[in-house]
């Protein structure tokens, strides 16, 4: 998968790009992230990107030209059919079935505003979704862009090495996860429930199912009303 970021912080990203399992999905072959400074593309003899909005209110917005010219250009040097998403608090919740659709495409474009964020013509003319990672305001698009394209990776086939890990994760079904224990047996006069040590794969496999519900009905109740 390609995944193109349009920020003016390029910078942002370079932890997050260069360790752990995304660092080994890009090393490997499986992704190609890359960044793209939007202020490159600015028209204006200071690569400015943001100006006073129209009809006044506090803060800045950025300018449409800049941002225009970055999407177009990283368009027409990767897949025809790319997404372009901006992340926002007006877009639909992202959820991990909007995440696995994400996974399918081919290119996935992020536009990371800023400021008060960004002229809407760019919006409806360029933007094909609007995603919001909750009901909150952040300073700009970037930590949002990161929870979903983290999200969206390691559901992309080798990303995570074992398939099994994704099919068995929080909300895979519907469900919160079953918990999960490992060395040592007794930890701090806190034993693994017997069950797990059984070898019985049939026996696990209803424990974990009845514990997900129980977690599920306990955390997040709205879940299993869903289901109904």
């Amino acid at each position: 998968m390609q995944i193109d970021i349009l920020t003016t912080f390029p910078h942002f990203f370079d932890s997050m790009l260069s360790t752990s399992i995304l660092g080994r999905a890009i090393q490997s072959g499986l992704l190609n992230i890359t960044c793209t400074d939007i202020r490159d593309y600015s028209a204006s003899k200071h690569k400015n990107t943001d100006d006073y909005p129209f009809g006044g209110g506090a803060g800045m917005l950025m300018m449409p030209q800049p941002a225009s010219d970055a999407i177009k250009a990283v368009k027409n040097s990767g897949f025809e059919n790319a997404k372009v998403i901006y992340m926002s608090p007006q877009g639909i919740p992202f959820t991990q079935s909007l995440a696995r659709k994400l996974s399918t495409e081919q290119q996935l474009i992020f536009l990371c505003g800023h400021y008060e964020g960004i002229d809407q013509r760019v919006i409806d003319k360029y933007v094909d979704l609007e995603i919001s990672i909750g009901d909150y305001v952040l300073t700009g698009g970037e930590l949002a862009s990161m929870v979903v394209i983290d999200c969206v990776s390691r559901l992309i086939p080798g990303v995570l090495g074992s398939e099994e890990s994704v099919l068995e994760e929080s909300f895979s079904d519907g469900l919160l996860e079953y918990p999960q224990y490992t060395r040592p047996r007794v930890f701090e006069d806190m034993e693994v429930p017997e069950v797990l040590l059984s070898g019985d794969h049939a026996k696990i496999a209803a424990w974990r199912k009845e514990q997900a519900l129980l977690v599920t009905g306990k955390k997040r109740p709205d879940l299993l009303n869903r289901e109904a």
